[in-house]
């Protein structure tokens, strides 16, 4: 079967909009069963902004009774780190505001899939943070410091998948992912049917003319992100030569053999420079 790769934003947040299939990859990956929503928001932001830190998850779903929201955000190649765990603790501030003590309200859960980065574990594409209490002695959870609810920022390296390291469901979905950026799949290899009707639902008959607009204008952006990339690779290489080729005129300089034009022959600098360096 043909599909879009779920590399793409736009692609991803079709996928995953769907609230079937967002519970499905909840349940599998967070292990939470009782995660009760009708609806999936795309792009979601607060008003007003928390700690002046503007941004947008890319898919965001609460679970009003249970008092549960799940995040879901595509990470690009660039994005670091640090930049999704402010975007966990800004979601872990905002309903604060409402509140009428410090107690969690909320428990935030915030899923980040990696479709290019490799993990930087040897072991396991799944990577969590969390935010419990634990004792320095034995790792033991404190329950009675924060309570029952487990915030938690995971983050999913797809291409790293290994069922020794994850359960077999998580596994799978990573696998699916994976299989997607090859932009074909083979339904028959999975059980699970939420992953199937995720495969139908990015299959390339049933991606929009507009969503194709967008594919390609991710390709474009990507394209001059690497090569914005690349220039600045190339000058700090050039930067860093020169930085070199001015030390060695230096040394050459302080050891008095040699004439300011030889000096410049050997090192590539111009007679104006090697001069300007002599008189330092």
């Amino acid at each position: 079967m043909k599909v879009a790769p779920l590399r793409y934003d736009v692609i991803f947040k079709k996928a995953f909009g769907k609230p079937a299939l967002f519970k499905a990859l909840v349940k599998d990956l967070l292990n939470i069963d009782n995660f009760e929503i009708d609806k999936v928001e795309n792009d979601k932001a607060f008003f007003p902004v928390v700690g002046k830190v503007n941004f947008k998850f890319d898919l965001f779903a609460e679970d009003k009774e249970n008092r549960i929201v799940v995040e879901m955000q595509h990470a690009h190649y660039s994005d670091t780190y640090e930049r999704f765990l402010y975007y966990q603790l800004c979601a872990m501030i905002e309903p604060i505001a409402n509140s009428k003590n410090y107690s969690f309200p909320i428990t935030v859960n915030t899923i980040i899939f990696f479709t290019k980065k490799r993990t930087p574990s040897p072991n396991s594409g799944l990577l969590e943070v969390d935010f419990q209490a634990r004792d320095t002695y034995d790792g033991q959870v404190i329950e009675k410091v924060f309570g029952k609810r487990k915030h938690r920022l995971l983050f999913v390296y797809v291409n790293d998948f290994n069922d020794a390291y994850s359960t077999p469901e998580s596994a799978k979905w990573m696998q699916a992912f994976s299989a997607t950026l090859d932009s074909e799949v083979n339904p028959e290899d999975y059980e699970n049917p939420y992953i199937g009707e995720m495969f139908e639902v990015i299959k390339d008959d049933n991606i929009t003319v507009d969503e194709f607009f967008q594919m390609k204008e991710e390709d474009n952006q990507e394209e001059a992100e690497k090569a914005a990339l690349e220039r600045g690779r190339k000058k700090g290489q050039k930067e860093g030569r020169e930085e070199a080729f001015e030390e060695a005129a230096r040394n050459f300089l302080a050891i008095g053999s040699l004439s300011v034009e030889q000096i410049a022959s050997a090192t590539g600098l111009s007679l104006k420079k090697v001069k300007s360096l002599s008189e330092q």
